[in-house]
């Protein structure tokens, strides 16, 4: 049975990026830590699907050598058709395929990080160590153990919540004879599609050059729809909405992202824990979690090098949860207009002071000042009754009757 210092179980965003940066640290009394990074093979049901990760950071980054594009300006589109451009400097909004993350990540792992290609069976804790059992390609069995074991596959079914939407989308990367598209500006969000009863639709455009970009349909709602139902919707957005004419679709993307106020441990156990999507690591109001990732790895990679127990923190300010979990539960009950809500909080507030609230860096009373520019009274609402959720929620103390 082989022995290392650090194992993670699953090699998407988090599990990546955790071997990428633990294998440079230098533990207490070991040095260079011993890493096994153990996936399943390639076409199996629990490996991840190519995607696209979208996020924002002020100046360069540790990834922009492999981004896809980047902007410094940002528009919305509301309903009317009205639009709201603004430059986002010093920020810059980027776009990051994860094919090329995953070529680059694995290019540059260092001698210290071991690759194992194994299927998860079970993960045993222990005192001292934790035992990971899997099983090989070939159908036989591998154990491993490790003083630290970082889960990063994502969860079968989000946690018990209050709400849970899904954001699910589907995107078509396409190409047209003519120029179409301004590669110096994202279209962030295009609220001109038909709108759900609850929730909320819209298109984004993301170019690539004067005449590629990614065309996507997102909706923030509780049930995805059938392979027709996307492909109609991005007929319309691409023709009726953007006017596309003679393009090609050159790929495609799909995906699912639960968007919950659903509270997620950590920690599994004394010598076992959950990163990435497991860990909390998504922003509930958005689905954005590539930046919420970066912050969970840095932070136990800190921890290890201190010496600390190296639970991953969820990424996200607990008063920020509080107030998507106030979205969200407005947005499903359909008491608040999605789309206008969208379209007046980017509309009245600078681009950027949006942006630091999503990503989690705002201040306290900027945050107040946003608040005010969105409809009062619906989630002034909504917020009492999930204040009053969550009184009848709280267990009973000794005694009560």
């Amino acid at each position: 049975m082989r022995r290392f210092d650090v194992l993670i179980v699953g090699a998407g965003a988090a599990g990546l990026t955790l071997a990428h940066t633990g294998a440079g640290s230098v533990l207490p009394g070991i040095g260079a830590p011993e890493i096994a990074l153990v996936e399943p093979p390639p076409g199996a049901a629990s490996r991840a699907e190519e995607r696209t990760w979208c996020f924002w950071e002020h100046g360069a980054g540790p990834w922009d050598g492999v981004l896809t594009a980047s902007w410094r300006a940002l528009s919305v589109v509301a309903p009317s058709g009205a639009g709201c451009e603004q430059a986002i400097t010093p920020r810059s909004y980027k776009m990051l395929r994860s094919r090329d993350f995953e070529e680059h990540v694995r290019a540059g792992l260092a001698p210290n990080v071991h690759p194992c290609t194994a299927t998860v069976t079970a993960i045993t804790d222990g005192a001292d160590r934790a035992t990971v059992h899997a099983l090989r390609p070939d159908g036989s069995p591998v154990e491993l153990e490790a003083r630290w074991v970082f889960d990063s596959r994502p969860p079968s079914a989000p946690p018990d919540a209050r709400t849970t939407l899904l954001q699910h989308f589907r995107g078509w990367f396409v190409r047209t004879a003519d120029d179409a598209f301004d590669p110096g500006t994202a279209l962030l969000m295009d609220l001109r599609t038909p709108q759900p009863p609850r929730g909320v639709s819209f298109g984004y455009v993301l170019p690539l050059s004067r005449r590629e970009a990614l065309v996507e349909y997102t909706e923030f709602t509780r049930e995805v729809l059938d392979d027709s139902g996307y492909d109609a919707a991005l007929r319309h957005y691409t023709g009726q909405v953007l006017g596309l004419e003679g393009f090609t679709v050159t790929a495609s993307e799909q995906g699912v992202i639960p968007m919950t106020d659903g509270c997620f441990p950590t920690r599994a156990g004394r010598r076992v824990f959950l990163l990435g999507a497991a860990g909390g690591a998504i922003r509930p109001s958005t689905g954005y979690a590539f930046s919420g990732i970066q912050r969970q790895v840095s932070s136990v990679v800190r921890a290890l090098e201190e010496g600390r127990v190296p639970t991953p923190p969820v990424p996200h300010r607990r008063r920020h949860r509080a107030m998507d979990s106030v979205l969200l539960r407005a947005l499903d009950s359909g008491r608040l207009d999605g789309a206008a809500f969208f379209a007046r909080l980017f509309a009245e507030n600078d681009m950027g002071d949006v942006l630091d609230f999503l990503d989690g860096c705002s201040a306290f009373g900027r945050e107040l000042a946003m608040g005010a520019t969105t409809p009062v009274v619906p989630m002034s609402v909504t917020a009492v009754e999930r204040a009053l959720l969550s009184l009848r929620r709280r267990p009973r103390g000794r005694g009560a009757s």
